[in-house]
This record gives C-alpha cells, sequence and structure tokens, in this order.
C-alpha cells in the first residue's frame, strides 16, 4: 500500500519510520510512505501556506492552492488513491475503520495545521474525514501516524503472526483477554493456573471469558453492539445468576433497613 502524507513539517515523521512494524513493513515492501512538503507548492518568496480566515476570527487557515497542487501530483501519479483529511470532525478512527482503509491500494493524508484548511479543499478534494478521538491537537501528523499504524497492522503479511491482527482488542467487538508472562510469580501474585495447564481448550474458555470481563467492566458499550454468540450468551447469564445469589444474600445478612422501609 502506497502512503502519501502532505504535511508541513515532514521531519516529523522521520523516527515515526524507523520502529517497530512500521520499519518491517516498509522493508519488505508492503507498505511504500512518501512525504510530500506542502510548502513546495507554495507561491511567493515566503511560501506562505496559511492567510487569516475570512469574515475574521483568531488563527490562521491553510490555503487552497497549495494543498490542491500537492493533491493533484499525487493523483496524476496514482489516479486511484483515496484523499483522507484527519480532523476532530471526521469519523473516529476504529478497528472497522482501518480495516476497510486497509483494502486502498493508495491513501493520501492531509495533515491540517492552525485553524484548519479551506473548506474548498474538503469539498472538492476529499473522500473521507477521519477523526482519532473527541479532542483537540496541534496538527494533523500525529493523527496521520496514528491511522497508518492502525491500518498497516491489517494488511496482510505485516505481522510475524497472521493470527495477531485478529486477537487485538476491538477486533470481535470486545477488548482483549488478560494475558502473563515469566515470572510466575509477581509480588504475591501467581499466573492463573489454567494457562499453565497445557489444556488449549480450558485456556480458549478462560481467555473468552476475561475478554468479556474486561469489555463488561471497561466498555459496556461495546457489549451492547455485539452480535453475542451462544457461549458469551452462556457466561453472561451464568454472572447474572451468581450477581444475583451474592445481591439476594447481601440483603438478607443486611441489618439496616431498604430506602422507604
Amino acid at each position: 500500500m502506497n502512503f502519501f502524507i502532505l504535511t508541513i513539517f515532514p521531519e516529523l515523521f522521520d523516527s515515526f519510520w524507523e520502529h517497530g512494524i512500521i520499519y518491517r513493513a516498509i522493508k519488505s515492501h508492503i507498505i511504500n510512505p512518501t512525504i510530500i512538503n506542502i510548502r513546495d507548492f507554495a507561491e511567493g518568496r515566503h511560501k506562505a501556506v496559511d492567510d487569516r480566515p475570512f469574515g475574521g476570527g483568531c488563527g490562521m487557515v491553510m490555503k487552497p492552492e497549495s494543498l490542491a497542487a500537492a493533491i493533484k501530483k499525487v493523483k496524476k501519479q496514482a489516479p486511484e488513491t483515496k484523499t483522507v483529511f484527519l480532523s476532530p470532525q471526521g469519523r473516529i478512527l476504529n478497528q472497522q475503520m482501518a480495516a476497510e482503509l486497509s483494502i486502498c491500494d493508495s491513501l493520501l493524508m492531509i495533515c491540517g495545521r492552525y485553524e484548519g484548511i479551506d473548506d474548498r479543499i474538503y469539498q472538492e478534494y476529499v473522500d473521507f474525514e477521519v477523526s482519532i478521538g473527541d479532542y483537540v491537537i496541534t496538527g494533523g501528523e500525529l493523527a496521520a501516524m496514528v491511522v497508518i499504524d492502525a491500518v498497516t497492522r491489517q494488511i496482510p503479511g505485516t505481522l510475524g503472526n497472521a493470527d495477531s491482527a485478529g486477537q487485538d482488542s476491538f477486533s470481535d467487538a470486545l477488548l482483549k483477554h488478560a494475558q502473563f508472562t515469566r515470572p510466575r510469580e509477581f509480588e504475591g501474585q501467581n499466573v492463573p493456573e489454567v494457562l499453565l495447564s497445557g489444556n488449549h481448550q480450558a485456556i480458549e474458555k478462560w481467555r473468552v471469558e476475561t475478554a468479556l470481563i474486561r469489555t463488561f467492566l471497561k466498555r459496556p458499550d461495546l457489549l451492547a453492539q455485539k452480535q453475542l454468540s451462544a457461549s458469551e450468551i452462556f457466561i453472561l447469564k451464568k454472572w447474572c445468576l451468581e450477581l444475583e445469589k451474592i445481591t439476594k444474600n447481601q440483603s438478607l445478612c443486611c441489618s439496616d433497613p431498604l430506602p422507604g422501609c
């Protein structure tokens, strides 16, 4: 996959390309990143890429001319490229979106700065508007790195274990199960015995249960959206019965009167 990144700070990506999964994906020719400096397409002695907003207001807005010229150059080289604008107003990035974007042959990512970009660029040139969360950061570069990392993980051949991406949190609308490594005992806490049993069926069951527990406690909204399997429903119903027993016993032994009694 080709990634074209439009930015006024190309140097911010230098270390990003040189480590971990992204580095290996580049070396294996799984992804091919190209940094494009927007200032190279700006006119005038100062190569200005921003100007004051019409109608007044604080801050500056990125000018359309240099952005349009840079986009057109990429489109001429790779006509099927999809253009992504990193913006807090976009659809929030999730695992499903990363998988959807990973089937594209080429992505062009616009890293905005200042108060944003001239809206005519958004209207005429942008295919997807993507946000990494409901907050504002200084520029689109960090957001672009997040999107590139998430998308790259979804491309076959990127990860050492072909099953790794499918076991990530959110891949099945669940958070990832609890994990342990050596030593077996740490600060008085032991690794769950089932993980040492060698019984793969029991281990898988335990992992499903801990994934459900974590999701229920940390992100119950994910469970509400998930199409639960029969085994997952069975586990949740079993918890319900246990919780009912606990609350019933508590109410019977409690000496304090119930509210309204």
